[in-house]
């Protein structure tokens, strides 16, 4: 499903040349489960934004579902970005005066769905995810825990091809971070892509698949048995 061929992204800091990618070739199989490991600095969040699209490649290309992203204008990457992609960060990122159903709805307001079919999908995965009782309660009024899984369910209303978390757990106690892997493992039992980027060897190692990054080098990659 994801493809990546001799990537490299280089960063000027300083009026230095910095290689946070150095020909990085990767390869992603649909409904897989991978976790990036690496040291603070090595490249895993800049290996995930280019997955993600967040980000672009200086050389290398870059093919998703047999298409090659890394030749597509900003509004055409957008628009895969919004429709194929899913994204959990580690801080969250909801819209404070938004509900917790209204933060889940956004991309499909953004999408142009209409208010009918955005209640019964919304609706859906508020029952799906335990937060029934918290819907209309905003992001300030709801634990670390429950304000992850609102940001889980708004990535995965569109249906996304791969679901992209970055330090998933990492604004978490063990206890809450425990619950939103789980969460996360179920989905992707269900057939969803998932790659998470982690700094914990616990939580990485879970993973059907572990590649560590190091100096912008993917240096190991292994698969369980």
């Amino acid at each position: 499903m994801i493809k990546l061929q001799d990537v490299s992204r280089i960063f000027s800091v300083g009026g230095q040349e910095v290689r946070a990618m150095d020909y990085v070739s990767l390869t992603i199989k649909s409904g897989e489960y991978l976790s990036i490991m690496g040291p603070s600095g090595s490249g895993k969040s800049t290996l995930l934004n280019i997955i993600g699209l967040l980000d672009t490649p200086n050389s290398g290309s870059y093919i998703l579902e047999g298409l090659d992203v890394t030749i597509l204008e900003d509004q055409q990457l957008a628009e895969i970005r919004r429709s194929k992609i899913g994204f959990i960060f580690q801080f969250f990122h909801l819209i404070p005066r938004l509900t917790a159903i209204q933060n889940i709805e956004l991309p499909l307001v953004l999408a142009g769905v209409g208010k009918k079919q955005r209640s019964l999908v919304s609706s859906r995965l508020i029952d799906e995810f335990g937060l029934s009782n918290r819907k209309n309660h905003r992001p300030d009024e709801l634990s670390g825990g429950q304000r992850q899984r609102v940001a889980i369910a708004r990535a995965v209303i569109n249906q996304p091809a791969v679901l992209l978390a970055d330090e998933p757990t990492g604004n978490l106690d063990r206890s809450s971070g425990a619950e939103i892997i789980d969460l996360m493992e179920e989905l992707n039992k269900r057939g969803q892509t998932l790659v998470v980027v982690t700094h914990d060897p616990e939580i990485g190692e879970r993973a059907g698949r572990c590649i560590h990054v190091v100096d912008g080098r993917v240096i190991s990659d292994t698969t369980k048995s």
